[in-house]
């Protein structure tokens, strides 16, 4: 992840920032929700049901790992990645807070 100034900036803003990132790529997505089907911890298995390859499904990976969202046992082929709820939980209550307030300015705006 590069670099970037985040100080000044609440804790809800920067775990919502993380959530967003990690969810700002279609692959991300399809891993999460393959991890949720499944209910389990997943090995290696991403290559064979997303149109990339192994490299580019383990920076996805990474990605997942480094916003908290994703878990597991991380030894090359043999590597073993689940959801990891409580982050899951939190990013999904700091985003919910975030568009109900969105929500709330959109209705009581004018424009």
């Amino acid at each position: 992840m590069p670099l970037v100034r985040t100080d000044g900036f609440k804790p809800k803003e920067l775990r919502i920032s993380r959530a967003a990132r990690a969810l700002a790529h279609p692959a991300r997505v399809a891993i999460l929700r393959e991890l949720a089907r499944r209910n389990a911890c997943v090995c290696g298995d991403f290559v064979d049901i997303l149109p990339l390859a192994q490299a580019t499904v383990s920076q996805h990976l990474k990605e997942l790992r480094e916003a908290g969202l994703v878990k597991g046992q991380i030894a090359g082929p043999r590597s073993c990645y689940c959801l990891n709820p409580k982050a899951v939980a939190d990013a999904a209550a700091a985003l919910e807070d975030l568009l109900a307030e969105l929500k709330t300015a959109c209705t009581d705006h004018p424009c």
